[in-house]
């Protein structure tokens, strides 16, 4: 936004030192005036009853005509003290602002990997560099994530339109080919790219915060998420289980109960081929509300468990092949959960479990208790 020039910081602290310098001179002598000068008589009587030379007693106009002058001399070199003085010190106070400033207007051209690294003890402006060199790291690192999610996202995409568009190639060289297996073919690569597009999507409202918040029961969408899931559980074998107590949180319905859902798939496609449990757990804590989802599974390596939250990251070994009927998901499973627990102001777990699996756990802010009605 273009301003108009205005005057420095540096200059207004000098004016505020030299004045108050120069209020603090007048003040002192007034006090010089009020509890000196005045007790001294404006007329002086002399007794010439003694010999000897005569005696000159200063009166009070005599001892104003020798003190103004000098007063104002006083106040004018507490003018230029305070000024040059003021200057200096202002100058050296601002220094750090100078920095900070200069790192700002580094950042602005696009560099966040610049810091200021202000030294010296714990003050304003070093809380100030502080913060500004911590919210360039977080930036520094969301813009690295958002770098790399868009190039994950532009190759996820283009797979299957590259799918489709070689598809559609053959059928057209050989117009002979079984129409019926191309289009199957195209109903599954048009099927993966929608669910590609709407769990980006989501992921975005997810991240900008962009939802009506409401109170909602989250044993409820866990219910409900197993409820929706248990068929795909059956076909592959695995024991379903859904238990826990009432845990009402404050956010978007919508979103919690893709979470849920989310966490509850994943837990029956990475699972023991052949069989494994599920199980979703909801409690309550103080301040919190938790849910749990865990899963049988292969031993995962501790290295390989933080990293299930990257968009697109897929855990090596544990996804098993999609049954008849299903396809492959799209790698933001656990990216979407993460995004939408950090939405909610809540906190994430991924842990293995001792005898293989995942142990996933979501802490949420409690939702109040409602106020009692009006009686």
């Amino acid at each position: 936004m273009a301003r108009e020039p205005g005057t420095s910081v540096r200059l207004k602290l000098t004016l505020s030192y030299v004045g108050f310098l120069m209020v603090a001179g007048v003040l002192l002598l007034a006090v010089v005036w009020v509890f000196l000068l005045r007790y001294v008589p404006e007329s002086v009587t002399i007794s010439i009853d003694r010999p000897g030379p005569g005696q000159f007693v200063p009166n009070r106009s005599d001892l104003e005509r020798a003190f103004v002058p000098r007063a104002t001399w006083a106040l004018a070199a507490l003018l230029v003290f305070g000024l040059v003085g003021g200057w200096l010190l202002a100058g050296r106070m601002l220094a750090p602002l100078d920095r900070i400033t200069a790192a700002t207007r580094v950042a602005a051209t696009g560099s966040l990997s610049h810091r200021i690294g202000l030294p010296g003890n714990q003050d304003e402006f070093r809380e100030l560099a502080d913060a500004f060199d911590g919210m360039l790291a977080r930036l520094e690192a969301h813009v690295a994530e958002q770098q790399r999610f868009a190039a994950n996202a532009s190759h996820e995409l283009r797979t299957p339109l590259a799918t489709t568009q070689a598809l559609l190639d053959v059928a057209r060289d050989d117009p002979d080919r079984d129409t019926g297996e191309l289009l199957e073919r195209l109903t599954a690569v048009n099927a993966r790219a929608i669910d590609l597009t709407e769990a980006l999507l989501l992921l975005s409202r997810a991240d900008r915060r962009s939802f009506a918040r409401e109170r909602v029961d989250l044993s409820l969408l866990a219910e409900q998420a197993a409820e929706t899931l248990l068929p795909l559980a059956e076909r592959r074998g695995t024991t379903l289980e859904a238990v826990g107590d009432v845990t009402p949180v404050v956010g978007s319905e919508p979103l919690l109960q893709q979470l849920t859902t989310n966490l509850v798939h994943n837990a029956i496609v990475h699972n023991l081929p052949g069989g494994g449990t599920v199980r979703v757990a909801t409690t309550t804590r103080p301040g919190w509300a938790v849910l749990t989802v865990e899963n049988t599974g292969e031993a995962l390596a501790p290295d390989l468990v933080p990293t299930l939250t990257e968009p697109f990251r897929r855990g090596t070994g544990r996804v098993r092949p999609p049954v008849a009927g299903e396809h492959a998901g799209v790698g933001l499973g656990l990216a979407i959960v993460d995004s939408i627990t950090r939405a909610h102001d809540g906190a994430l777990d991924l842990a293995p479990r001792p005898g293989g699996g995942l142990r996933v756990t979501v802490r949420l802010p409690a939702a109040p208790h409602p106020a009692p009605p009006p009686p």
